[in-house]
């Protein structure tokens, strides 16, 4: 069993790269730095066993999924899971920001996703097995000004990965989207953002949940019960503009210094 993870450098998904070498699969891990994917590579192999293929690579580019597609085939390795975790967000106003990096934010989030998905899946198929999982966000639920790209992108992914659920519903291949609230990661930092509110879940907390979840027919599940609370139910119940407003004070970027 083999198992492909993007953004397996750190957080998210380096918790799941641990998780399914645990289950014993052989690993496929796509990052852009090549000397924390060794690490992690040299990990699972010491402490699973695991065979572990290390692919440093920018999803965000147009060649990226062909390319990563191609080195596999290279090496005649077969994906029976695919995680598609690579992401990041950017933090403060549209009209202020470096509008190559939104590009990059959709790419990496929305476009490598559907390219690596339309590339693995159809062997899955014609195999009656195979999994994809895809990572989104409670940011998925509803606009998030100042996040204003990233919450498009993850309400993006979780529509593509319930309808892909449908389409594959008797097929053998498991479609899951996993919608994480704020987790301890590095993703604040790498957005920009000092301070962020509230209580994280832990990367072993939502990998947990996410273990658990691929082995219900659930097409998606939101990790911690006030998160799924408030993004299943509160969104649905209190009126739009104040769902947004609340979110907007929420992510505010601060006053810079003087």
């Amino acid at each position: 069993m083999s198992t492909l993870i993007t953004g397996a450098s750190s957080g998210i998904g380096t918790e799941l790269a641990r998780r399914f070498a645990g289950l014993g699969h052989d690993l496929v891990l796509v990052a852009r730095r090549r000397d924390r994917l060794d690490e992690l590579a040299a990990e699972l192999e010491r402490d699973h066993g695991a065979t572990v293929t290390v692919v440093p690579l920018d999803l965000s580019t147009p060649t990226a999924p062909d390319e990563l597609v191609q080195r596999l085939d290279a090496l005649g390795l077969t994906v029976d899971v695919l995680v598609n975790n690579a992401g990041f967000a950017t933090h403060g106003y549209v009209a202020d920001a470096d509008p190559g990096r939104l590009h990059e934010q959709i790419a990496l989030n929305c476009q490598a996703l559907v390219g690596l998905t339309a590339r693995f899946l159809p062997g899955m198929r014609a195999r009656g097995t195979g999994t994809i999982l895809n990572i989104a966000s409670t940011a998925a639920f509803q606009p998030v000004p100042h996040m204003a790209v990233y919450s498009a992108t993850k309400a993006f992914v979780l529509t593509f990965t319930e309808a892909l659920w449908h389409e594959m519903r008797g097929s053998g291949v498991r479609v899951l989207a996993a919608c994480p609230g704020p987790t301890d990661t590095p993703f604040f930092e790498v957005a920009g953002m000092t301070t962020e509110g509230g209580r994280r879940r832990t990367t072993q907390q939502l990998a947990d949940h996410i273990m658990r979840a691929l082995r219900t027919t659930k097409p998606s599940v939101v990790d911690g019960l006030a998160n799924a609370l408030l993004a299943r139910v509160a969104t649905r119940l209190v009126p739009r503009r104040v769902v947004i407003a609340a979110a907007g004070r929420m992510m505010r970027p601060a006053a810079p210094r003087p």
